[in-house]
């Protein structure tokens, strides 16, 4: 939970560190992603029963876990995806309305389906995802923003939306758009670490891996494979959160 990645070692104060039971790449999924679904959601979304939200790269690191918490908070829970394989995956974690943009226009599909919209967005790719997330807000909607993986790899490091006419969209539903970094929350990580272990061990939390043994050039091991384990995630084949292993028991997670 300290800056610094992509090491063999690393040496963190120790009121950064926080404990696992062992080392097993599942834990590394709960590390930031977990914890950022985990808090994102109960401190920002205002979940109640029946309410409809929509999880955008639902099948990613941390999609997988608001798709799952949002479930348990007893919520209608849409998932955009980019394959038929990630839909599947949505569907065992408890995904209502799993879409393959690939297949679906996700625009269309929330029109017809969902004409009052949806109360809650949990965006991490941006662009004109973002855009279509904040059109399809229900009155008194919440969209959160918790990253923008469209604009990761763009020389400004942004992601172009169409922020002009977004004042008025939002003051039509009275719609919010909050922003959420970890960092910000950090004294409630270990809280939030220790409900989702419980979670986790008890079999009520599934904890998406994916080692690379699809990418090309199979399976991230070693410091080496970092590169293509990061190649791997813009193309946006992983499902669930990649894992690097490296030597002597060591992870590293993107």
């Amino acid at each position: 939970m300290a800056p610094g990645s992509f090491a063999e070692y690393t040496v963190v104060p120790a009121n950064m560190a926080l404990p696992v039971p062992s080392v097993k790449p599942k834990y590394l999924t709960l590390l930031v992603s977990g914890s950022t679904a985990y808090i994102s959601l109960a401190k920002l979304a205002e979940l109640s029963q029946g309410q409809r939200v929509l999880v955008t790269a639902a099948a990613g690191g941390t999609g997988q876990f608001a798709v799952q918490l949002s479930k348990r908070a007893k919520c209608h829970v849409i998932g955009t995806c980019s394959s038929e394989e990630k839909s599947s995956f949505l569907k065992t974690i408890g995904c209502d309305r799993p879409i393959n943009y690939k297949t679906e226009d996700v625009k269309a599909v929330l029109q017809r389906e969902y004409p009052e919209g949806v109360d809650v967005v949990y965006e991490s790719v941006g662009g004109a995802l973002f855009d279509l997330a904040v059109d399809a807000l229900a009155t008194k909607g919440r969209l959160i923003v918790i990253g923008f993986i469209s604009g990761y790899q763009s020389p400004t490091g942004l992601s172009p939306i169409k922020a002009g006419a977004l004042p008025a969209k939002l003051l039509r539903k009275s719609a919010s758009v909050r922003g959420f970094f970890l960092n910000h929350y950090f004294s409630q990580c270990q809280a939030a670490m220790d409900d989702l272990l419980k979670l986790c061990e008890g079999g009520e939390l599934a904890c998406g891996v994916d080692l690379g043994e699809r990418s090309p050039g199979g399976l991230f091991t070693g410091l080496e494979s970092v590169f293509r384990a990061v190649d791997y995630m813009y193309t946006g084949k992983n499902t669930g959160k990649i894992v690097v292993e490296l030597p002597h028991s060591v992870s590293s997670k993107l």
